[in-house]
């Protein structure tokens, strides 16, 4: 009998140990479930590194010679524009040529459309070129479409980290207005994810006809954070 009311007490003992175990287990589990999940962003003013401008021109006559001969007179133009301006001749390339006809009233007419590329991160240089694109015209370059400019910014991955370390910062502030209304304390990150970086005008410039859009650009990247609360 003493036997059995032994083994009863050892087995009850085990089973409030084991009962205060799992209730000290059950409430560190509810306080890691603790968390807040905020957005943090990231801004950064840029300017272009990298201007692609493309000139698309035709020339039209009753032959092919003759069209050809012309859309020849069209790139001597831009060539001269350009080395006016004093781009280096291997910035500017030809881009493709495409050739068409057409009959009207028994007369044919045929058409060479060709393009030319002018890449430089002489962005300065590349601005002035565009302010200046009517003197093409006034030289009888007739301007197609597909014609303009754009820039690009290309050293994203220099300005990625300290980006992200922003975006983080803001997102714990987020957090910790949270906590501080929730009385409570952001400890440490337990999840982070980072958004896509995208490039835009900074001012929501579209650019214009033949103009393409502008060298200043925003970076922009958001991250969402899952902080832990203490």
């Amino acid at each position: 009998m003493r036997r059995w009311l032994g083994s009863a007490a050892i087995l009850a003992v085990g089973i409030m140990a084991g009962g205060f175990v799992l209730g000290d287990g059950l409430v560190r589990m509810k306080a890691a479930e603790r968390s807040v999940t905020v957005r943090g962003l990231a801004e950064r003013d840029v300017v272009a590194d990298l201007a692609t401008w493309t000139i698309s021109y035709a020339g039209i006559a009753g032959d092919l010679a003759g069209a050809q001969a012309a859309a020849d007179r069209d790139a001597a133009a831009i060539r001269s524009f350009f080395k006016e301006l004093g781009f280096p001749d291997n910035e500017l390339t030809p881009a493709g040529v495409n050739v068409s006809s057409y009959t009207n009233d028994g007369i044919t007419r045929y058409t060479v459309q060709q393009r030319m590329v002018l890449r430089t991160r002489d962005i300065k240089r590349a601005q002035e070129a565009s302010r200046r694109q009517v003197e093409l015209v006034r030289r009888g370059v007739v301007l197609e479409d597909g014609s303009g400019i754009n820039y690009t910014f290309t050293g994203l991955n220099a300005v990625k980290p300290d980006m992200v370390a922003e975006a983080t910062k803001d997102a714990r502030a987020s957090a910790e207005q949270f906590a501080k209304d929730s009385g409570a304390a952001v400890g440490s990150i337990r999840q982070a994810t980072q958004g896509y970086f995208s490039i835009e005008a900074r001012d929501g410039e579209a650019g214009g006809w033949g103009v393409g859009d502008t060298p200043y650009k925003k970076v922009r990247v958001v991250t969402t954070v899952d902080f832990a609360l203490e």
